[in-house]
C-alpha cells in the first residue's frame, strides 16, 4: 500500500507539473501578441497624400517641358528657360504656393518621362486629343490654335480657302494642314516647314500658304514689317492643355482655379500679348 500510495503521489506531481507548464506556455504566447498589436496600432503609417497635397508638402511642382520650341519653351540669348508655356507654368505654380522645377526633356522622351513620374505635369503645347485622353488627364485648354489662310500682303485675289483653287500653296506634306489646301483645290508646293512656306510667299514663288495661326502671330510679333497677312481661318482649333497622369484629380482643379483667375484678373492676357500680340485662349 505504501507503495502504491508513493507511486500515486509520483504520478499526481507529474501532472500538476504538466498542467502548470502548459498554462504558463499559453500566457507567454499570449503577451507577446498583445504587445505585437499595440505595436502596430503606435506606428500605423499615415493616410497616403492626394497629388496636390504631395505637390505643396515638397514645395515645387516638377514640369516636363522641351526648352526648345520657340516662343512656347525655349532658351533666351542670356540661356534663361523662357516662353509662353513657362510663363504660365510659372505663374499657376506661384498660384500654387509652391516653386516651379522645369525638367527639360526631348519631345519624343516627354510622354515617357511622364509615365516614370519624373514630372507632376507637362506644359509643353501638347493637343488635347482622343488617343492621348485614354492615358492621360488634361487641364482645362489654356490655347488655340486655328490653321489660318495667308497670302502676300497685296494679294486681292485670294480671300477664302475656296479660292485657293489653281493656285500654288506651300505646304510642309507630313502636316495635316496641307490637306486643307489640297481639298480647296491648290496646286502643292513642298515646303521644309513654316518658315521656308513663308520665305516663298514673300519671294512670290507661291500665292498662300495654309499654316498655324500661332506661328503666324509669333513672326509678326518678331517682324512686324513682314508683308504678309491672314484672310481666312478655320473656326474650329486645336487646344492644348497642362498634362497630367490620370488619378491626379485635386491637382488638376487647382491648376484650373489658378488658370480661371489668371484670366479674370487679366495675368493671362498680359503673357499672352508678350509672345503673340493677341489673346490665343480662345
Amino acid at each position: 500500500m505504501k507503495k502504491l500510495s508513493v507511486l500515486f503521489l509520483m504520478v499526481l506531481t507529474v501532472v500538476l507539473t504538466a498542467a502548470c507548464g502548459n498554462n504558463g506556455a499559453k500566457n507567454t504566447s499570449a503577451e507577446p501578441t498583445a504587445a505585437a498589436n499595440e505595436g502596430t496600432a503606435a506606428t500605423a503609417a499615415p493616410a497616403a497624400q492626394n497629388s496636390l497635397e504631395a505637390v505643396k508638402a515638397s514645395g515645387k511642382l516638377r514640369i516636363g517641358t522641351e526648352g526648345t520650341y520657340a516662343p512656347f519653351t525655349f532658351h533666351d540669348p542670356s540661356g534663361k528657360l523662357t516662353g509662353f508655356d513657362v510663363e504660365i507654368a510659372e505663374e499657376i505654380s506661384k498660384r500654387l504656393g509652391v516653386e516651379p522645377e522645369f525638367i527639360e526633356t526631348q519631345w519624343d522622351g516627354i510622354f515617357a518621362g511622364m509615365d516614370a513620374k519624373r514630372f507632376d505635369v507637362i506644359f509643353n503645347q501638347v493637343s488635347i486629343t482622343d488617343e492621348r485622353k485614354v492615358k492621360y488627364d488634361f487641364s482645362d485648354p489654356y490655347i488655340v490654335s486655328k490653321a489660318v489662310l495667308i497670302v502676300g500682303e497685296g494679294n486681292e485675289d485670294i480671300k477664302a480657302f475656296a479660292d485657293l483653287k489653281g493656285k500654288k500653296a506651300g505646304q510642309s506634306l507630313t502636316s495635316n494642314l496641307s490637306d486643307i489646301a489640297r481639298e480647296n483645290g491648290a496646286e502643292i508646293v513642298a515646303t521644309d516647314g513654316f518658315n521656308q512656306a513663308i520665305d516663298l510667299l514673300t519671294s512670290g514663288r507661291i500665292d498662300a500658304t495654309v499654316n498655324d495661326g500661332l506661328s503666324y502671330l509669333d513672326l509678326k510679333k518678331q517682324k512686324p514689317d513682314v508683308k504678309i497677312k491672314v484672310v481666312d481661318e478655320i473656326a474650329q482649333g486645336s487646344e492644348s492643355a497642362a498634362t497630367f497622369l490620370k488619378g491626379n484629380d485635386e491637382l488638376i482643379q487647382a491648376v484650373n482655379e489658378a488658370l480661371a483667375g489668371m484670366k479674370s484678373d487679366g495675368t493671362y492676357l498680359k503673357i499672352s500679348e508678350k509672345y503673340f500680340g493677341a489673346d490665343v485662349s480662345k
